[in-house]
């Protein structure tokens, strides 16, 4: 009888490895299918809660509300106020991005470039803060913004920017916003409130939406300004074919 040579069996380092390659590759397929399958719900179902929402200590109150429900005035200033290419591009204003490098560099004032892409998939699936975790944020952040451009489109990624995006301390969306600030729903906000809530966005702890001052108060001119140019020149026409 004809016996094969027996294999060598792998030395206790070598199978550590194996191991070791075995589990990252079962926990890559998990997040894989786990990411998907959750862009994939929340592609029809309201997001209930984000751990942004859940880690603030001041709490946090939300009201869920379609866009047919939102001024269309609102989609208008956080176009023009956070990302004028939204309808142009597939999720990174590789543009703003260099800009956004090239200033960092000359400065120790860190300021980003992201798109309301980005800003909605870290919003809705990733966390806030600097340090370390920042750059392994960054990276998720690319893979979701990806699946939700694909998986999404344009005019929910909208959708869901506005109902979870802080607009106040412990206030997230604009319907919680236009709430608290004008006593009415975000269905009626005119071009001046929906562009000074748009001004708060990129710090909303801090800038004051009602009787803004300063730097507020004229970056709320602007964002009012170029809303009618959004308006005019169909830049929001993505999010109402």
């Amino acid at each position: 009888m004809l016996r094969l040579p027996s294999l060598p069996r792998p030395g206790p380092k070598r199978g550590r490895l194996f191991r070791l390659g075995w589990w990252a590759l079962r926990l890559t397929v998990w997040f894989v299918v786990g990411s998907v399958g959750l862009t994939l719900v929340y592609r029809v179902v309201p997001v209930p809660v984000t751990l942004t929402m859940i880690l603030d200590p001041n709490g946090f109150e939300k009201d869920w509300t379609p866009l047919s429900r939102i001024d269309r005035d609102m989609v208008a200033a956080v176009i023009a106020g956070e990302d004028a290419k939204f309808c142009s591009h597939g999720g990174f204003d590789t543009e703003a991005i260099e800009k956004a490098i090239e200033r960092n560099a000359r400065s120790k004032r860190l300021r980003g470039g992201s798109t309301i892409s980005q800003q909605t998939a870290k919003n809705v699936f990733l966390w806030q803060g600097t340090g370390w975790t920042r750059y392994a944020r960054k990276g998720l952040e690319v893979w979701f913004t990806v699946l939700i451009e694909n998986l999404w489109g344009k005019r929910r990624i909208m959708e869901v920017y506005l109902n979870v995006a802080e607009t106040g301390i412990g206030t997230y969306g604009v319907e919680a916003g236009a709430q608290r600030y004008f006593k009415h729903s975000a269905a009626h906000l005119d071009r001046i409130e929906a562009a000074r809530i748009a001004a708060a966005l990129p710090a909303p702890k801090r800038r004051e939406v009602v009787s803004p001052g300063g730097f507020t108060r004229r970056h709320g001119n602007t964002i009012a300004r170029r809303s009618g140019v959004v308006r005019n020149e169909a830049l929001d026409a993505c999010v109402y074919d």
